[in-house]
């Protein structure tokens, strides 16, 4: 308890001479607590602060913020997996699986994940905690990581964190330093990834074998981005949209009798097998394609995504997300979530081609903000007078040389022990779950390695585990994923 209230007092007196509202360096701050995980008491300790990017020459030019959650009723954590959690953007902070999924705290929300008041969080019963220990890490310029000026006062240049594969570089070292700070290079070791955050941790994958020694047991990807998709657009960008289009579509009510009374599982297997056997074909035959076989892909767009058929045919096929986001639910006045469809928004005028605003991120917003700002200054007893960015000044961001998805099959290759889960929510416009399908048959084309590929769907967003139900079915998802991908004693080899 003294070293406790001592470690307050140091860190307080430092944010008190620091006027311009610094954050150290190097500074961790330990509380203790418990939650209940499926019944069973779990002790744990939080251990939140900063630790320091260094350069090739040991200079500090940075230093992240993270928070490190570990069960305390472990004597031996060797075999005690360890997660290593990013959030996406690129520029985003590690605060929403932080506090609404994984981690022992979530927040104060209704089951469907809308915001209620007063903010706040409480315990999470379907923490992974119980399971393996967890560190939420932001990349600089996010939560309250930044760049660190040197003895001159100049800051080092953007192009040092900005980007796909800087970005890789500079967490793959700081992972090392955590990972030799806190003893846990026995552990197995697994990374967890949200949206950009899929992209990520799929180059870390390699980065953390070929760069640092480090090998994992498993990567988890929750709503990827995949850019080699995502960026290039084109037939099969377009095509892929399709069966988030029926999904958002069924989810709205907004589909014909005949595919609105059958259940969202029983169309999706047929809308997907429409999307690869006909629609991309024929969106592949751009100007080739007859007025025939147009008016035919026309109307089967239509039943299955909700829009006229005049309105696709207007569009040559190729429906943009940001239309269908205006369209679906013109004619009730409203418009539909990018992120999580199921959210609605108001818009100023109904004409348009994009909505005016993102209805799911100004609900999230709402209860993260608040939340995140109370839980680490309050309960984790983190003060500082600093902002923490939910989004930080990352621009401009370098998407080149972006080879993360073949980084991430050749770490497979490399490592027998690793295996690969994907999560996905089925009313996700911006990541589509179909995407995410997708860029996981594209992984390994040679098929040897499939079986340690992994899929599982929820009927949600973006951020699937906002939703009750989904938060109980991901977190147990992850929780057998982590239990199945155990070596027990089985050595790594072909």
């Amino acid at each position: 308890m003294l070293k406790y209230t001592l470690s307050i007092f140091i860190l307080l007196v430092s944010f008190s001479k620091a006027q311009d509202r610094k954050i150290p360096t190097d500074t961790i701050i330990t509380t203790s607590h418990q939650v209940t995980i499926q019944g069973e008491k779990v002790p744990y300790k939080a251990s939140t602060g900063t630790l320091p990017v260094w350069d090739e020459k040991g200079n500090v030019i940075a230093t992240l913020f993270h928070t490190y959650y570990y069960r305390t009723d472990v004597d031996d954590n060797t075999t005690r997996p360890l997660v290593i959690s990013f959030n996406g953007g690129p520029g985003s902070a590690s605060v929403w699986m932080h506090l609404a999924y994984t981690g022992p705290k979530i927040l104060n929300i209704d089951e469907e994940g809308y915001p209620i008041q007063p903010y706040g969080v409480k315990d999470n019963p379907n923490s992974i905690l119980d399971v393996a220990d967890i560190v939420y890490v932001n990349p600089v310029n996010t939560g309250y990581s930044a760049m660190v000026a040197d003895k001159e006062g100049k800051y080092p240049e953007g192009k040092k964190f900005f980007g796909v594969n800087a970005d890789i570089k500079y967490l793959a070292d700081w992972i090392t330093t955590f990972v030799t700070r806190n003893n846990r290079w026995r552990s197995p070791k697994y990374l967890i990834g949200e949206s950009y955050g899929g992209t990520r941790v799929a180059g870390l994958a390699l980065a953390l074998q070929e760069q640092e020694w480090m090998y994992l047991n498993g990567v988890i990807m929750v709503s990827p981005a995949d850019y080699k998709v995502i960026r290039i657009g084109g037939p099969v960008s377009s095509a892929l949209n399709l069966p988030y289009y029926a999904a958002a579509a069924w989810h709205q009510k907004a589909l014909g009798a005949n595919l609105q009374q059958k259940d969202l599982l029983e169309i999706l297997p047929e809308v997907e097998n429409y999307t690869i056997n006909s629609l991309l074909p024929a969106l592949a035959k751009g100007s080739m394609l007859s007025d025939t076989e147009k008016s035919e892909v026309a109307n089967q767009m239509a039943a299955y995504s909700g829009l006229s058929k005049q309105s696709i045919l207007q569009h040559n096929l190729d429906v943009p997300t940001s239309f269908f986001w205006k369209e679906l639910l013109r004619d009730r006045g409203y418009t539909v979530g990018r992120l999580d469809s199921r959210y609605l928004g108001i818009d100023k005028m109904d004409a348009g081609t994009r909505p005016d605003y993102n209805a799911e991120l100004t609900s999230w917003l709402h209860s993260f903000t608040p939340a995140i700002n109370y839980y680490l200054q309050e309960e984790l007893k983190f003060k500082t007078d600093a902002p923490y960015q939910m989004f930080g000044d990352v621009h401009p961001w370098d998407f080149d040389d972006d080879n993360t998805r073949e980084d991430l099959r050749k770490a497979l290759a490399e490592n027998p022990y690793l295996q690969v889960l994907y999560q996905a929510g089925y009313y996700d416009g911006a990541t589509t779950y179909f995407n995410t399908k997708y860029s996981m048959w594209q992984l390994d084309p040679s098929g040897k390695m499939k079986e340690r590929l992994h899929f599982k769907g929820y009927r949600s967003g973006h951020m699937m585990y906002l939703r009750k139900e989904d938060l109980q079915s991901a977190n147990e998802d992850i929780r057998t994923f982590i239990k199945s991908t155990a070596s027990q004693g089985k050595p790594a080899k072909y």
